[in-house]
């Protein structure tokens, strides 16, 4: 994958979050990721308030449940248009960075929360978009990430770009990163595993 591959992959992702914008924060508002919230706190070890990073935190819909909890969260988002919902919504501090082109600062967050969202980063990237949000945690801090699971293809979904890992696969990914295992299950819970769509796991620094 050339560069001209990657900055199209990244190009027409945010080309269609930003013309769905709006639709996408409609029909967002009322999932329940309280399971995924809950799994990222109840690892970190450091007094609270924690310092969060919500990444790819779309419309802000997760950063103003951390706020409201007393933490202290900053979204991360490539697209200008829920940059601009994110900081309205939520009153936080919010960044516009590519995800392929991460600009972090050295140990700053007690936990990262990727909910639905380094699926995008295509496998090539992967190992070093991980590494650099190991080195964005403080020491012992906790990863959350929640990806649509698969057979660990990756291409074009419609116009967005994304990849589709099996645990055994991902689990290599964060594990050649620097990260250790602290769990990791499916979603929705109380569901039969084929009609569970989702693999969340979580990680320590």
């Amino acid at each position: 994958m050339d560069a001209d591959d990657k900055d199209a992959i990244s190009r027409l992702t945010l080309a269609h979050y930003a013309r769905n914008a709006e639709g996408f924060r409609e029909g967002t508002r009322d999932h329940d990721v309280s399971q995924n919230i809950a799994a990222l706190l109840r690892h970190i070890r450091a007094e609270a308030p924690f310092a969060l990073l919500d990444f790819g935190c779309g419309p802000g819909r997760d950063l103003r449940t951390f706020k409201a909890l007393g933490h202290a969260p900053v979204g991360l988002d490539g697209t200008a248009r829920f940059v601009e919902m994110a900081r309205a919504d939520s009153g936080c501090e919010v960044w516009q960075q590519d995800f392929l082109a991460l600009d972090l600062p050295p140990e700053r967050f007690d936990g990262v929360f990727a909910n639905a969202s380094l699926f995008h980063v295509p496998r090539a990237d992967l190992p070093r978009v991980l590494r650099q949000l190991h080195a964005t945690l403080k020491p012992g801090g906790v990863l959350f990430a929640s990806n649509p699971r698969g057979d660990n293809r990756e291409g074009w979904s419609g116009e967005r770009y994304g990849a589709w890992h099996d645990w055994a696969r991902w689990r290599d990914y964060l594990t050649a990163a620097g990260f250790t295992e602290l769990e990791h299950y499916y979603r929705p819970e109380g569901l039969p595993r084929d009609q569970q769509p989702w693999l969340a796991s979580v990680w320590r620094r």
